[in-house]
């Protein structure tokens, strides 16, 4: 027997009885069902907008990680960036010092990439800005390490030549003249001796007789056997190799040709007085990759302490050239 349900009327103040078929039954279903479907879709909204999954929880984690990972990267690189710089500063101003080779500039070291944008596929990327700054950083770094190691391989092969290039050094006065009295006229500005005006004298003057020996002062090949009526006259110039060229002039008599390869102390000619000159003497010149450069930092294998001393002072003094 189904129970009968009365709900209190305070209009009436009587209670009145309440219809409990079958359509009373679908109705308060409905409303239920209703009523749980909201309370559904409201817990749905919350847990997907809201709440984290168990998976957005794992990928944040490892977003995390991975920035943490890029951070310590990009402070490693700076690390080795600072290494590198220090490598770069002693092969500038130490190993291709000593060996003679051209420096390496700036420019070409720390170069960067041109032409189009080589990290766009990396700018869609989440923090993409400190993922392109690592991925710079790194090629910047791989460039260095590419020219650094070019450079090396330089010196490398430099170094394993570097008995050959002390023998090509100009090492010697041209002239065996230890009576430093008869050194004319050092590198520097002096009076030019026919036009009486300032000039700069881009070598070292050694007067000496006629005829005195004239010899190469490093190994080399001769490059260059002319005689002019002006300027140098009677001139020769060796080509050592490894940048250095030396230039002898105002012979009177040449005892080489052009192309013949000579040895440290071999005479090349005699002492003369051709050209634009005003006495018997020797001008001389050395040349560092093609500019002159002042010959008596280069006597160091024939002159004592003090004999380089005083030819220095007295070349000094001396205000003017032969030629």
């Amino acid at each position: 027997m189904a129970k009968v349900k009365f709900k209190y009327n305070p209009e009436t103040l009587s209670y009145d009885k309440i219809e409990t078929g079958l359509k009373y039954y679908l109705s308060r279903l409905f409303s239920l069902t209703l009523f749980g479907a909201v309370i559904g879709i409201l817990f749905f909204l919350i847990y997907v907008y809201i709440l984290d999954s168990p998976r957005e929880t794992k990928l944040e984690r490892e977003n995390s990680r991975l920035i943490s990972q890029y951070e310590i990267m990009s402070k490693k690189l700076e690390q080795v960036e600072q290494v590198l710089d220090d490598i770069q500063q002693r092969d500038e101003n130490v190993y291709r010092v000593i060996y003679q080779a051209d420096s390496i500039p700036n420019s070409i070291r720390r170069a960067g990439f041109g032409g189009v944008n080589r990290y766009d596929y990396l700018e869609n990327m989440d923090n993409a800005e400190l993922v392109v700054s690592t991925a710079k950083k790194l090629d910047i770094i791989s460039k260095q390490l590419y020219v650094q190691s070019t450079s090396f391989d330089e010196i490398i092969g430099l170094a394993k030549r570097h008995e050959e290039m002390l023998r090509a050094t100009p090492a010697i006065m041209p002239v065996a003249n230890k009576d430093l009295k008869r050194t004319a006229s050092g590198y520097g500005p002096r009076i030019d001796p026919i036009y009486k005006i300032p000039s700069f004298h881009e070598g070292m003057d050694f007067t000496a007789s006629i005829g005195t020996d004239i010899y190469a002062t490093g190994n080399g090949v001769v490059e260059k056997v002319a005689s002019t009526i002006s300027g140098f006259g009677k001139h020769i110039v060796i080509n050592h190799g490894f940048g250095y060229s030396t230039l002898y002039a105002h012979m009177s008599a040449f005892n080489v040709y052009e192309g013949q390869k000579v040895n440290r102390g071999d005479i090349i000619g005699k002492v003369g007085n051709t050209g634009k000159s005003t006495g018997p003497h020797l001008h001389y010149e050395v040349h560092v990759k093609g500019r002159p450069v002042n010959p008596a930092y280069y006597y160091f294998q024939d002159l004592t302490d003090e004999q380089y001393e005083e030819m220095i002072l007295i070349s000094s003094n001396s205000n003017q050239t032969f030629d």
